[in-house]
């Protein structure tokens, strides 16, 4: 089973802020393949359900929300793992979570690495004991200089960018399908490109 974690903030006050889009990923990615999550599991709401790919290929699937709070992420992942048939998490698990070191709408693919100041990822690397936890980072953009990125992640999306965000947040599902489909390695190639940039890789980011 792969297991995909989307990281966010429960509650109906942090539903549409930039520190929830990776809920919205989550979201995006379980309603394309038709899965429900509205099991109460692991601390958070979960689903399962599968995936299709070429030559009838069926892949299992969990999706996981942590109900815990951002800075708490890490119990869910750990209590998930624990219980479900996960063989390797540096192979099996993917995070979803904001970043605010890239431009809005930008997607960075990584097998692993730091946190990058992300407290919810910060936990969920504490609790589970290992840095090579694949991660999807979805860019929100920096604060104005003189704004703080604490109050800046959570409040949200300018009016402009919530119009840009659905056909974001499909490519966003996209790419967490072609993880689970074709490998982190594939989908790296194919989802870690600048805007226009039809031939080349980007550049990789230090953690």
């Amino acid at each position: 089973m792969k297991l995909i974690i989307g990281l966010g903030n429960p509650g109906r006050r942090y539903i549409a802020t930039r520190h929830n889009v990776g809920f919205r990923v989550a979201e995006h990615f379980a309603q394309a393949h038709g899965i429900p999550l509205r099991e109460e599991r692991f601390g958070g709401s979960f689903g399962r359900g599968v995936v299709r790919g070429e030559a009838d290929l069926v892949l299992e699937v969990g999706l996981l929300l942590p109900q815990t709070f951002m800075n708490l992420s890490g119990d869910a992942v750990a209590a998930a793992l624990e219980g479900l048939e996960i063989e390797d998490a540096s192979r099996d698990l993917i995070v979803v979570l904001d970043d605010v070191d890239l431009p809005f709408g930008r997607l960075r693919l990584r097998p692993g690495g730091g946190a990058g100041g992300h407290r919810g990822l910060a936990h969920v690397l504490e609790r589970v004991g290992r840095r090579d936890i694949p991660r999807l980072r979805f860019g929100v953009g920096r604060p104005a200089a003189a704004a703080d990125t604490v109050d800046y992640v959570l409040e949200p999306f300018a009016p402009e960018e919530e119009r840009a965000l659905p056909g974001l947040l499909e490519s966003a599902a996209r790419a967490l399908e072609a993880v689970v489909v074709s490998g982190l390695s594939a989908a790296m190639n194919r989802y870690n490109r600048d805007p226009g940039d039809e031939t080349a890789e980007a550049p990789e980011r230090n953690e």
